[in-house]
């Protein structure tokens, strides 16, 4: 016990100067588990210097013919649900990790949030109802875990694009109750659509932007295929004069990880560490150094970390690979 306790506040210390020394949001993405955390699964994160988690509870649509958002269930995961945001949210505070609550919505069978569009003002009107009530109970969870950062919705394209004014009135609302700052993590090919950036603190981006369809791009290569996306980035940023946030950013440790980033699917593919490392020091190189640019949270972290990533895993999360070391040393400038 004696020695869990100086672990701890070694943790504390290390996290404590880091902190004082970094000014953008250096996060990472924390997977909901079925577990309870503790410093175990929290030192790996220090480790790694980040300063931010994105904590994602998550509610569920069975059928977009049905659209009732379902959460808080007793059949979720604990890191789902509410008692498990703040449980997390608990754990990271203690060593001076902030947070951003970044609520999901997860469709059977895996269709793409940003589809959800409804045919019937009945249908419009269930969905609207029980997204508000899962929003506005995770915005209210925020506020009492005091979250630096709270994220109104990710990826939704299609739901603001046809429902303008319930997503201001929801915005109205959630600040009713939650006294942070506000964003949205809009997909990479949605945020210039987005029409509420002003109502927010932060303009989200979920940045799979694709860069290269070379099969291993070098860091010259995604910094070349950043060009264009950085110009209408900053063009959009100087519009509504908000800093921007990346919401999600990653790269897979696979071939060609730079001509779709946002596959997730695309479980096939050569194990290419070299490549995602590429990624990570590419787009930091591009917006760290930028003042209008707020930082961001790396796709994706698991609780686990001993038991997640290494040598056989060609997918996002950058543990146990060398991408790991090129984090840590880039969250430490």
């Amino acid at each position: 016990m004696k020695t869990y306790k100086l672990l701890f506040l070694l943790l504390v210390f290390i996290q404590i100067s880091c902190n004082s020394q970094q000014k953008k949001i250096n996060g990472i993405s924390f997977v909901a588990s079925r577990d309870t955390i503790d410093v175990t699964h929290i030192s790996p994160v220090l480790r790694v210097q980040s300063n931010y988690v994105a904590l994602m509870p998550f509610g569920f649509i069975r059928d977009l013919a049905l659209p009732k958002v379902i959460y808080n269930s007793n059949r979720q995961w604990f890191g789902e649900t509410r008692s498990g945001l703040l449980q997390y949210a608990e754990s990271f505070k203690k060593v001076n990790v902030k947070i951003m609550v970044k609520p999901q919505i997860w469709i059977r069978r895996g269709v793409f949030t940003g589809l959800i569009e409804m045919h019937s003002e009945e249908n419009w009107k269930t969905l609207e109802d029980t997204y508000s009530d899962f929003i506005l109970t995770y915005a209210k969870a925020g506020e009492q875990i005091n979250a630096d950062i709270f994220c109104i919705g990710t990826e939704l394209e299609k739901f603001i694009e046809k429902r303008p004014t319930y997503w201001r009135e929801l915005i109205v609302k959630i600040r009713e109750v939650y006294k942070g700052k506000l964003t949205y993590a809009a997909n990479w090919d949605e945020y210039k659509h987005v029409k509420f950036w002003k109502e927010l603190d932060y303009i989200g981006i979920d940045a799979y932007f694709p860069l290269s369809d070379k099969q291993s791009p070098s860091i010259e290569d995604l910094e070349i295929g950043w060009e264009p996306h950085k110009k209408e980035i900053s063009q959009i940023q100087k519009q509504f004069q908000k800093p921007i946030l990346f919401t999600e950013f990653g790269y897979r440790s696979v071939d060609f990880t730079g001509k779709e980033p946002w596959k997730s699917d695309r479980i096939d593919g050569r194990i290419n560490f070299e490549a995602q490392s590429n990624g990570l020091q590419a787009i930091h190189n591009q917006f760290w150094k930028e003042e209008w640019f707020a930082g961001g949270f790396v796709w994706k972290w698991f609780h686990s970390h001993e038991r997640v990533g290494g040598e056989n895993n060609n997918r996002f999360t950058p543990q146990n690979k060398p991408a790991e070391t090129v984090l840590r040393k880039l969250y430490q400038q």
